[in-house]
């Protein structure tokens, strides 16, 4: 969709802000550029729309050389979202969603039905459709934005720093929405973050960029991780890229144990019977299987079950559903060092050790090396992992 070749952007004092850049942006995938202040990441994606203009190079778009397009009809075939969202505040929000379209000539009837159906597709309530920017938190406004630049429909998304302003229980979530979004419309999005962690979580792609506007690694995140180009690279994506690498495992593999699972209103016998000693602690879950916490064997069997005593599990990773990341992470954060799986309805499938987690890990590692020998060369990208939620 998006062809990048050797573009060079030099301001009139000499500043070089992206030097020579080359980049094939697939289409219908999200191709992340993330690197550290003054990369050239965000002056590359305003490249893409010509909102500033290249010194060097071409860029095309589905074969055509962009400079040979009307500036304005270029910006209307793609959409645009940036921090803080920059929603007109004297419009309302289905008014702002709609002014896309408007300005392509649709009805203003068109337009708003548009908006509304836009709204409910990023997760807005329609009750918000006449309320004014000011009106609606940082998340809200930010989901404004995304529906606004969806609204004609564009093939093309960009998207510079859109999240980057909200706290992280928000920002988690317009990430995953955005995932979603885009599994249902495919878009083409050019996304530019300096956190890695979004980059891994959000790219098909992750364009790693360094000072001076250089393309350090193209890759897709798993084959980042995993084979960093250079010292740049490697020290970018930071000391724990090694524990970001298991959130391309599935906890499909894991072994989890139902023995050590018992229900609030068990009996003496009952729990003696769960105690296989498989595990040092049995999960206690209520009537209808969700877990409330973890309790001695012994204790419960002898005062029986009362939930104020039980320790606490942490939280729980859904099995097959969740990555190896999620997993360990359940049970470094339970006290007693067992994860605990659940289904999507939040019931208690399994627990597992952190110890079966680590030979999952290894196991996987295993599988990984063994089918890079029957890739051929050139073969494509790592063959190790794929990409889970979690």
């Amino acid at each position: 969709m998006i062809r990048i070749d050797a573009v060079t952007k030099r301001y009139p004092d000499g500043t070089v802000a992206v030097d020579r850049l080359s980049l094939e942006i697939p289409d219908r995938s999200i191709t992340v550029l993330v690197g550290p202040s003054g990369c050239g990441k965000t002056t590359t994606l305003r490249m893409i729309n010509r909102m500033v203009e290249p010194s060097e190079g071409t860029i095309l778009l589905d074969g055509k050389d962009i400079q040979q397009q009307p500036v304005n009809t270029l910006r209307r075939s793609m959409g645009y979202v940036i921090q803080n969202a920059g929603l007109f505040q004297h419009r309302t929000i289905v008014d702002n969603i709609a002014t896309v379209p408007r300005m392509l000539g649709w009805g203003k009837d068109k337009a708003r039905a548009r908006a509304r159906e836009l709204m409910e597709r990023v997760g807005l309530d329609a009750a918000l459709a006449k309320r004014y920017p000011y009106q609606l938190s940082g998340g809200q406004q930010q989901r404004v934005g995304v529906a606004r630049a969806l609204a004609a429909d564009p093939p093309v998304l960009l998207m510079d720093e859109p999240f980057s302003a909200v706290d992280p229980v928000v920002r988690k979530g317009l990430q995953d929405e955005l995932l979603r979004i885009q599994d249902e419309l495919g878009k083409t999005i050019v996304f530019v973050t300096h956190d890695i962690d979004e980059a891994v979580k959000l790219g098909t792609m992750v364009a790693v960029m360094r000072t001076g506007g250089h393309l350090a690694q193209f890759a897709p995140p798993a084959e980042l991780l995993s084979h960093p180009a250079d010292e740049f690279v490697e020290d970018f994506l930071g000391a724990d890229r090694g524990i970001r690498r298991l959130s391309f495992f599935s906890s499909a593999g894991l072994d989890l144990l139902t023995a050590p699972i018992v229900a609030v209103d068990a009996t003496a016998e009952q729990i003696t019977a769960r105690d296989t000693g498989d595990a040092p602690y049995l999960l206690v879950t209520d009537q209808g299987g969700r877990p409330l916490g973890w309790g001695e064997p012994r204790e419960l069997a002898a005062d029986g079950v009362r939930p104020a005593d039980l320790l606490p599990y942490g939280r729980p990773f859904v099995a097959g559903t969740d990555s190896l990341r999620a997993a360990l992470d359940c049970a470094v954060l339970s006290p007693t060092g067992w994860a605990v799986a659940v289904d999507t309805e939040g019931r208690a499938t399994g627990v597992v050790s952190q110890q079966a987690i680590g030979e999952a890990i290894r196991g996987a590692h295993a599988e990984g090396r063994e089918n890079a020998r029957t890739v051929p060369a050139g073969g494509g990208t790592d063959p190790e992992v794929t990409k889970v939620t979690g």
